[in-house]
């Protein structure tokens, strides 16, 4: 298997990467060349901008391969480039959409490839729905060989998944919780939420790698366990040994207090969500999401507490969480009980 990544060090790609170069596959990242400590010996990288439309169509001239995968084309645009770089230069572009593009609020609690693509909180989302369709477009009409995966909130090593953070990612949370310090939750904190360990989610992606009965056709690839966000959060804690002290606030508030926050929760962690993996696993048979999230968040917390390059604080979020919390507990205590 020859196999092109545009990317390949991020949380979904460098497990898709390290599992590649472990079956012996020979696989190339074409990168920026930023992020490269995680990358498995034997991979090869092309070092050049994806967006460098020149530079490369001339560092891949010549080759063909049989996988091409961009995981990070976000908007169109980016989906168009890739047509025209990559049209007969292989048998099987797979593109990573996103499960947050199906519809909000949901018709229906189980969610399989079939449920309609429409998330008017998000714009990420959008843009992910209108690749799609570009890139389905192109495969009707030029052949063009487009395989679409579908990820929901997966994770490695370097991050844990929480409800809510700031720019800085997770490790403030985790702080929070170790020193017993208040963490928002939105919502009741009874949202069913589904999450994926990058390891299982790649041996998923592999099998499609190839797969004659993956073109032209979309995978959604997800755990299938099924946690509230009080359940992960109290995962979390017991990881750290430590009780979170989680104070619930409505979506809409949070939404409104910070509207970047509307996306993210609004049209996406705020649903419950169940997904139906019955047509990855009839394509992949090997595919077993076989990493339960407790034990998946205690190799990322050993990771992330051995790694200081993990362990970004965030000041400014942890001040909005303060007086969030001081300000909203205030107004609790002074509304009138019946």
């Amino acid at each position: 298997m020859k196999a092109l990544f545009i990317g390949g060090t991020g949380t979904i790609s460098i497990a898709i990467t390290q599992l590649c170069a472990a079956r012996g596959w020979d696989v190339t990242l074409l990168n920026r060349g930023n992020n490269m400590s995680d990358v498995p010996q034997g991979a090869k990288v092309i070092k050049a901008d994806i967006n460098d439309e020149t530079a490369v169509k001339e560092a891949i001239e010549g080759q063909h391969y049989d996988v091409i995968a961009d995981f990070i084309a976000f908007v169109p645009a980016q989906v168009e480039r890739d047509i025209r770089l990559f049209a007969g230069k292989t048998e099987q572009y797979i593109f990573i959409s996103s499960a947050s593009a199906y519809q909000k609020p949901l018709s229906m609690p189980w969610i399989t490839e079939s449920t309609p693509l429409a998330n008017p909180f998000w714009r990420y989302s959008r843009d992910k729905i209108a690749c799609e369709e570009m890139l389905m477009k192109a495969y009707r009409e030029q052949g063009f060989p487009v395989t679409i995966v579908r990820p929901s909130h997966t994770y490695g090593n370097k991050g844990v998944p929480v409800a809510l953070h700031g720019d800085n990612g997770s490790y403030a949370v985790l702080e929070r919780i170790r020193t017993g310090r208040k963490i928002i939750v939105p919502g009741d904190g009874l949202t069913l939420w589904t999450l994926t360990h990058n390891t299982d989610f790649a041996v998923a992606f592999c099998g499609l790698m190839g797969n004659v009965h993956a073109k032209g056709e979309v995978f959604q690839i997800t755990g299938d366990e099924s946690l509230t966000w009080n359940q992960i959060h109290e995962a979390i804690g017991a990881a750290l040994g430590a009780k979170p002290k989680m104070v619930h606030i409505a979506s809409e508030t949070l939404a409104l207090l910070n509207p970047s926050y509307e996306g993210a929760l609004i049209g996406d962690k705020s649903n419950n969500v169940l997904f139906d993996n019955t047509k990855i696993k009839r394509a992949v048979p090997e595919f077993s999401a076989n990493k339960r999230f407790d034990q998946g968040v205690g190799e990322s917390i050993d990771y992330i507490y051995t790694h200081p390059q993990c362990q970004t604080t965030d000041e400014k979020f942890d001040h909005w969480c303060d007086e969030v919390i001081e300000k909203y507990e205030r107004m609790m205590d002074a509304l009138p009980r019946q």
